[in-house]
């Protein structure tokens, strides 16, 4: 079994605020390098609430056997509905460390990564969904084009998704060492040291798993979901995921906008729900080179309001 390294793993700890009679959430378990450290510092009546769609996480959550956490095999998205069926209305803290684990990307059959020939499959939650395999086979030219442009901002796209539908005309496109070749052939010019076909197999990925939707809809539930003085931690790895992520924090940690010079008493504005916490937080040199993938890393942290 790949080893993964969890990333930012003292910085987002620290960043919750952990006390010992607390109750946290990690909304992505992985393999429980957060969630291990949350509960190094949580007392007999703490809790530890995990998430994760991916079954191997779950197996690997379920078999710690730690009396503070409670292991739930969900999407994040779900997040309000599960903590209501627990009993749970408030939490102290929320962990959402996006993108893919490790074990992910270096197990060839979860067909993640280009760098190993193995099934096209890409699901986070292999229990349910479409396959990228059925979706590659099945999407017109067109929306092939549109995923490929806007979830990967990959220049490219239409020449890509031109070859795709041209290539599956002669036989079904299986695997990932398939789509691979079919992109690098497609694609004319790329940065150095990046593959070509990095940005294809990350647009597809975020497609299937609703990456995005999961975090737009997440994020509103966690400001409900935290009590006054709760942290909001959130680790990113690519620019769609950050900017839906600034956005939110910078939104909920305004006051009204209106318009500038309206005769308003300062009584009647609505405070802010989020304040900003810190400034943004990426990984040490020495952290990236001991894990080349955490560079793109970004943390955000906001915190509730004790008005709200």
């Amino acid at each position: 079994m790949s080893r993964h390294a969890t990333v930012l793993l003292e910085e987002a700890t620290d960043a919750l605020n952990v006390r010992e009679g607390g109750t946290y959430v990690d909304c992505t378990f992985g393999r429980g390098g957060h969630a291990r450290r949350i509960l190094s510092k949580l007392g007999k009546s703490g809790r530890l609430i995990a998430l994760d769609r991916d079954p191997d996480a779950v197996f690997v959550g379920k078999s710690m056997e730690d009396a503070n956490l409670v292991m739930v095999h969900s999407a994040f998205g779900r997040i309000g509905e599960v903590l209501g069926e627990m009993g749970v209305s408030g939490v102290d803290g929320i962990l959402l460390d996006l993108g893919v684990s490790s074990p992910q990307l270096d197990e060839a059959g979860r067909g993640f990564s280009f760098r190993f020939d193995g099934p096209l499959d890409m699901r986070m939650d292999t229990s349910s969904g479409q396959t990228a395999e059925e979706w590659v086979n099945a999407a017109s030219e067109k929306e092939l084009t549109e995923v490929i442009k806007s979830y990967g901002e990959e220049r490219f796209a239409k020449q890509i998704a031109r070859a795709v539908v041209a290539a599956r005309s002669g036989r079904r496109i299986a695997t990932t060492g398939q789509l691979a070749e079919i992109v690098a052939k497609a694609v004319r010019t790329r940065e150095p040291d990046q593959n070509p076909a990095t940005r294809t197999f990350q647009a597809i990925r975020i497609f299937i798993n609703r990456e995005l939707e999961e975090l737009s809809l997440v994020l509103p539930q966690c400001l409900r979901l935290l009590n006054p003085g709760g942290r909001l931690v959130v680790i990113s790895f690519h620019s769609l995921e950050d900017r839906i992520v600034k956005q939110f924090m910078r939104q909920e940690s305004s006051a009204d906008d209106l318009p500038k010079k309206l005769p308003v008493r300062e009584r009647e504005l609505k405070s802010p729900k989020l304040r900003i916490a810190g400034k943004i937080v990426r990984p040490q040199a020495m952290e990236v080179e001991a894990n080349p993938r955490a560079r793109s890393a970004v943390m955000r942290v906001a915190e509730k309001s004790c008005a709200h």
